[in-house]
């Protein structure tokens, strides 16, 4: 899951150097975690929040083929 989230962010963003992607396992649920740049963090939101709504989405339905909830933070890495 971490390649994937990986792979759609650094095609998202115009820094793809400075996207960082972690995963945190717990018992029923997943939390990713995702790093980029302070100017791609528009990028990633998107319009009324429509990219970032997306991305969450696809990772609840990847997470949710192996039986885990999955939650998706945007942090602003400086």
């Amino acid at each position: 899951m971490k390649d994937f989230i990986a792979y759609l962010i650094k095609n998202l963003v115009d820094e793809p150097e400075s996207v960082d992607v972690n995963v945190f396992e717990g018992e029923k649920s997943t939390i990713v975690e995702v790093k980029v740049g302070a100017d791609d963090v528009a990028k990633i939101v998107g319009r009324q929040g429509r990219t970032i709504r997306a991305l969450r989405t696809i990772a609840m339905t990847v997470g949710a083929r192996f039986g885990r909830r999955v939650k998706f933070e945007l942090l602003n890495n400086k």
